[in-house]
């Protein structure tokens, strides 16, 4: 049963007919979408790399200005490394030709000569403030050319790019020629190179030199997910993602200075000529999609439509008949396929001839219901005739021990008649109530027919809970408890001192499958001559056979004041065919 039941379920939880065509369509689609996707993400690579070409030569093209402003400050400061050393011992003569390198380009604000005790020996201007020099001693006393950014106050608080190359003299470092830029008018040269293209001028070590916009906000440009020391490295590149301001575009870096200044231009991704637009790339992008969806919807609409519908159509007509409809003549399906026409036509044929069978059986049945309570009832007449003569026989003999021997025959003929007589007027054949069968034969023989021998009164008492069996365990069933009940008549003394002799008869289900018995009764230890009468025994061994036919087991417990009996058999099931109801 269990592996029938797990059977179904596993059959319950197979997927339908519409999953399992929708994944072997997917299956057949698999391919062309993947062909697909990988076409669109080729197309897309070389839009990004058409677009990111043009912002590298853009960006080029736009920092000419500022690339020429810078070399010409580098040149400038290298010749001057040169000339210095000729005329610093003058100052006079170095300040004039400092100014006049100032005066001669009006990209520089500054020139000047910072010896190796970070003293300004000669500048352009001398009237700027010069102090302050010692927070710049490590940026301005390098032996080597370098580039950084500051405002200072003795150039009139202005921001700028200042270039610094060292003055050395027979291998010896003296100090360094200084040439500054303003970054406002180098910032301004970046904004009107290319206005759709953010630029930004940075070192190797990540320090912005200028931008277009050189405020608190000018690192909202870079990229959020690189530093720019790490795009120095790798040098001339393009690459897209998203700037610190959360917006998608597209970088180029690119060196202005071999290995001191670096360029990098942003903007927005680009379409040109005859590229997808971003409208059809991300339609080409989705398109398997799309032809999967469609796909699905028409297959799943055309199997429900030619399938689905009329197999949930047979599978109503299927309930129906479960629950007891037959006529299925009329019922037709809605315009369905021919191979399902011929499956509703197989259903309606099966179900005519299946209507046909169950109509004779149940005829057959009927008759044969009939016929059985017809066998009761003629039997159990025939035993109330036979324990009618035998109750003429009985009063016809005077010889006591011939009335009490043919009164206990006539006793078991009325417990069998007792038994057909319930099967006859039963509504339900394969099983019986136990119960009701043990109350009448109880009410019978021991209310009514034996306490007549007992010679005293006898109160009985039962507690019959409802229990079906099966007919054959109700005939040796009943004919134990007949035997029990007659046996607890004869023997149940009183004694004058208590209230009387009684009789306890309990049935009751003992455990799921076991049926329990118990039959007791009242007692009075015998003092000298036994007060019961003799008796053949019998009855006892009758008792023992009918258990034996139970399969059940005898228990009897003797007292001084009770005698108990107690039986337990298991329950018999009816036969497969037996009649379960006579409605």
């Amino acid at each position: 049963m269990s592996e029938t039941t797990s059977a179904t379920r596993r059959r319950l939880h197979r997927p339908g007919l519409a999953l399992q065509l929708a994944f072997v369509l997917s299956l057949a689609i698999l391919p062309l979408g993947l062909i697909s996707v990988y076409q669109t993400y080729k197309l897309i690579e070389e839009r990004q790399s058409l677009s990111g070409s043009a912002l590298l030569e853009e960006t080029q093209q736009a920092v000419a200005v500022a690339r020429n402003v810078i070399s010409a400050a580098a040149s400038t400061a290298e010749t001057l490394s040169i000339t210095i050393p000729a005329v610093r011992d003058t100052q006079e003569t170095c300040d004039a030709v400092l100014a006049r390198v100032v005066a001669q380009n009006r990209d520089f604000v500054f020139a000047g000569y910072v010896d190796s005790e970070l003293g300004l020996v000669c500048n352009s201007d001398n009237s700027l403030d010069v102090t302050g020099l010692d927070a710049l001693e490590d940026e301005i006393l390098r032996p080597e050319p370098g580039l950084f950014v500051r405002s200072f106050g003795f150039l009139a608080g202005r921001a700028t790019l200042n270039v610094t190359v060292p003055v050395m003299e027979a291998g010896v470092f003296r100090g360094v020629a200084w040439v500054s830029v303003p970054l406002v008018d180098l910032n301004a040269a970046l904004k009107r190179a290319a206005p759709d293209v953010e630029l930004v001028l940075f070192q190797p070590g990540g320090d912005v030199l200028a931008t277009e916009n050189f405020t608190d906000d000018r690192r909202s440009v870079l990229p959020s997910d690189r530093a720019l020391d790490t795009m120095a490295m790798r040098g001339r590149h393009t690459f897209r993602g998203y700037n610190r301001a959360g917006a998608l575009r597209d970088f180029a870096v690119a060196p202005i200075v071999e290995d001191e200044v670096f360029v990098m231009g942003s903007w927005a991704p680009r379409h040109r000529g005859l590229l997808v637009t971003s409208y059809a790339e991300t339609l080409a992008l989705y398109f398997p999609i799309f032809i999967w969806v469609i796909a699905i919807a028409v297959a799943y609409v055309g199997v429900h439509r030619l399938v689905i519908r009329h197999i949930r159509r047979l599978r109503s007509w299927m309930r129906l008949y479960a629950q007891g409809q037959t006529d299925f003549a009329n019922a037709r399906l809605d315009n369905p396929p021919l191979e399902v026409e011929y499956v509703a036509e197989a259903f309606r044929a099966m179900t005519e001839r299946l209507g046909e069978q169950d109509r004779r059986r149940q005829e057959d049945l009927e008759e044969k219901t009939v016929l059985l309570r017809e066998v009761h009832h003629r039997v159990k007449n025939n035993l109330q005739l036979i324990a009618s003569m035998m109750n003429m026989q009985i009063r016809a003999t005077s010889n006591p021990g011939a009335k009490h021997l043919l009164r206990r025959v006539q006793d078991r003929v009325m417990a069998l008649s007792a038994i057909h007589r319930y099967l006859y007027m039963a509504r339900k054949l394969s099983m019986v109530r136990a119960d009701k069968l043990l109350e009448d034969i109880i009410e019978q023989q021991v209310a009514l027919g034996s306490l007549e021998e007992a010679g005293h009164r006898i109160a009985v008492s039962t507690k019959l809970d409802p229990v079906e069996i099966t007919p054959d365990q109700s005939v040796p069933l009943s004919l134990m408890v007949a035997e029990a009940a007659i046996n607890a008549v004869k023997h149940c003394d009183v004694d004058k001192d208590t209230d009387g002799a009684w009789i306890n008869i309990a049935l009751q289900e003992a455990s799921p499958g076991v049926i329990g018995l118990s039959v007791v009764n009242s007692r009075l230890k015998p003092e000298g001559e036994p007060s019961r009468p003799e008796g053949t025994g019998l009855g006892s061994k009758l008792i023992e056979t009918f258990v034996i036919q139970l399969n059940g087991k005898l228990d009897t417990v003797e007292e001084d004041n009770r005698f108990e009996l107690h039986v337990t058999f298991p329950l018999a099931w009816p036969k497969e065919g037996d009649d379960d109801d006579d409605d």
